[in-house]
């Protein structure tokens, strides 16, 4: 695999290849674009479930939290919360994405992800930020501020199958904001095969 350079990325946008929408040019660093802070959050919050079961649906473990302009959104030290990306990205089938934090929010204790930092070839939609805070001091974070950057990496050849093909159950799929977990999804029709 290659990493895409600059010029690279630029290319692949101007032949419509790669999508990144909203793109401007000062997001374009030397091997990745910089991308922005939505204003929807998936917050945490406690319920009367004993435990989180990964078989269950868990729409009700979060709570959508948006944010004004000029509203801070506080990640406290300890937790958790989804986010997400005001551009939306679209991949052709020969490229993979990684997605990273900016080394200014690191040093602040700033986690983008706790996983999930992999872009499928063939995706399409905004991304889902895993934003945790490892410091012992509030984090005020602001929409449209950089939260991330992408890179890109070319592969040795299309794959067959690119995220979003039917037989694959890709569970996020096209989303215009921060998505629950959908792992309740993988153990569709185990219980029917006992």
């Amino acid at each position: 695999m290659t990493v895409l350079s600059d010029k690279s990325i630029r290319q692949e946008i101007e032949a419509g290849r790669l999508v990144i929408d909203p793109f401007g040019e000062d997001a374009l660093q030397p091997a990745s674009v910089d991308l922005h802070l939505d204003r929807i959050f998936r917050v945490f919050r406690v319920t009367r479930r004993p435990y989180v079961d990964v078989r269950q649906p868990m729409d009700d473990l979060t709570e959508r939290v948006v944010i004004a302009d000029d509203e801070p959104f506080v990640v406290q030290p300890g937790t958790f919360v989804l986010g997400g990306t005001i551009e939306s990205v679209t991949l052709p089938d020969d490229i993979v994405a990684r997605v990273d934090g900016k080394s200014s929010l690191g040093r602040l204790g700033l986690l983008v992800h706790a996983t999930a930092g992999y872009v499928d070839p063939g995706w399409t939609g905004k991304l889902t930020l895993e934003l945790s805070n490892q410091s012992q001091m509030p984090i005020a974070l602001y929409y449209a501020m950089k939260i991330a950057q992408i890179s890109f990496l070319r592969m040795s050849t299309a794959v067959e199958r690119p995220y979003g093909s039917p037989a694959l159950g890709s569970k996020y799929q096209g989303q215009s904001e921060p998505t629950p977990s959908r792992a309740f999804q993988d153990f569709r029709g185990s219980a029917d095969s006992d």
